[in-house]
């Protein structure tokens, strides 16, 4: 049977199957791609889609197939886990984690899939929503048919199907934030926030896992590598730096800001000093590239909004005020608190800090996400050399694959997306911690970081679907 809005042609029908076909699994609508375009097109122009026609490719499958999967919750884990489990690493153990994973992605990608299948037909038909469902539901079908890993051949095919997966989901970020930025007027916009949230983390929470298992086997294959050897405390164990000392990440992100703020606005443009203070030797486990990419964010923002404000005062040619980054350590956390005198957040953009689909400068988000086919959101993305991005290392450990450590972008260094800010908050958030802003309009800034010091907070997962599964 037919939507209402095929059979009756007034704007009150048309608005309610358009907005609320969530009733509804998109799989299960009895239409065939080319119908649901033309539906897409006819029925719902009055809505804010811009005008040129969605076309939509995906190749739909029957909802049953995900319901096995759908059902199984994920097995959330922590640093502390990852690190005891790969400090005295075996084949055995080796094994283990490619069964764990074998099995726990495709379950956490199911549950992602029946998301986007409870979405609104017509935000399901955006062609770069659509893309992404296609992504997912490749990468669900081809894990799903891999068998138990029981020699160490497996788990090198294993890793080929990881590695492979971790390359064509550089595509993820900038197309679902176009897709929500598109659909802004099709869903309310509390909505799509909480479905990118979700989305976003679940990304996260897949290539921990199998970025994690690529750099144990990489370990275990390394001609320096014993099996059964502890691993020393100053090392990574796969993916985990065991000790983070924040100072040297904020001093190394630091660095990279501010060359990025030279390339941005010239060899002679006067960059605010960064001064670190206060509990200099802290230290935790982490993943580093997501500590970087929050920390490498945040001060970005803070560089140019106080290059911008010092180039409107009086003095331009005098040194900009400094940033003042101040780490303090408890007990069981670390707060990481950046202070900048950019003149504060303007009154307009205040509202929209955190989301993902609404704001004044959308138009201008949705033109500049156009320009960046592959995002990994990790520091190595604001690395620019002659206009091309470059591999920025911050340490001496480097993996062989294919990582979101490696991935780069075309992104030139004033390519404003808009995301920085609520995908921080994303990665902060995944290990149990928070991102906070406070807003002193007229005179700056502090943003306020806080970390899980002992590592032994689970993964902050969202594991069931919006609906039941069957």
């Amino acid at each position: 049977m037919l939507p209402i809005a095929v059979q009756n042609a007034t704007k009150t029908f048309r608005l309610t199957t358009c907005t609320r076909a969530s009733l509804v699994p998109a799989g299960a609508f009895a239409l065939t791609p080319q119908a649901a375009s033309s539906l897409v097109n006819n029925n719902c122009g009055n809505f804010g889609i811009p005008s040129r026609r969605w076309t939509h490719s995906a190749k739909w499958r029957p909802v049953q197939v995900l319901d096995e999967w759908v059902v199984k919750e994920a097995r959330p884990i922590s640093l502390r886990q990852l690190m005891v489990f790969g400090r005295s690493l075996t084949e055995s153990r080796l094994i283990s984690s490619a069964n764990y994973v074998r099995t726990e992605l495709p379950t956490r990608i199911a549950h992602r899939i029946r998301d986007m299948q409870r979405l609104p037909y017509v935000v399901v038909t955006n062609p770069h929503i659509s893309d992404v469902y296609e992504l997912y539901y490749t990468a669900f079908d081809s894990f799903r048919r891999i068998k138990e890993i029981k020699t160490l051949e497996d788990n090198e095919h294993l890793c080929k199907e990881i590695a492979k997966m971790l390359r064509a989901h550089l595509t993820v970020i900038p197309k679902l934030a176009m897709g929500i930025l598109e659909c802004s007027g099709l869903m309310p916009a509390t909505e799509l926030d909480r479905f990118m949230n979700t989305i976003l983390r679940s990304r996260i929470s897949r290539r921990v896992i199998a970025e994690q298992h690529l750099a144990l086997t990489e370990t275990y294959n390394a001609a320096w590598f014993s099996p059964g050897a502890k691993l020393s405390e100053s090392e990574f164990i796969g993916e985990v730096f065991i000790k983070c000392i924040a100072k040297d990440v904020i001093n190394h992100c630091a660095k990279a800001v501010q060359e990025l703020a030279r390339s941005d606005n010239g060899p002679n443009t006067k960059i605010p000093e960064i001064k670190v203070n206060g509990h200099l030797d802290a230290s935790f486990p982490y993943i580093l590239s997501h500590l970087e990419y929050i920390i490498g964010e945040l001060l970005r923002n803070s560089v140019e909004a106080v290059i911008e404000k010092h180039q409107q005062s009086r003095n331009p040619a005098s040194q900009p005020p400094p940033i003042e980054v101040t780490v303090c350590e408890a007990q069981q956390h670390v707060i990481i608190r950046i202070s900048d005198q950019g003149g504060g957040i303007p009154r307009d953009t205040l509202p929209y800090l955190w989301s993902f689909g609404k704001g004044p400068l959308k138009n201008q988000r949705l033109e500049n996400l156009g320009q960046v086919p592959l995002m990994a959101a990790t520091l190595q993305e604001l690395k620019v050399n002659d206009g091309k991005l470059a591999v920025l290392q911050s340490n001496e450990h480097t993996n062989l694959h294919d990582s979101s450590l490696h991935s780069l972008s075309t992104r030139p260094p004033n390519l404003r997306l808009g995301m920085g800010l609520p995908l921080s908050r994303v990665y902060a958030e995944y290990w149990a911690g928070s991102l906070e802003l406070h807003s002193l309009e007229g005179y700056g800034v502090d943003a306020f970081l806080q970390i899980s010091k002992l590592g032994n907070k689970n993964e902050q997962l969202t594991t069931r679907a919006a609906m039941d599964a069957v």
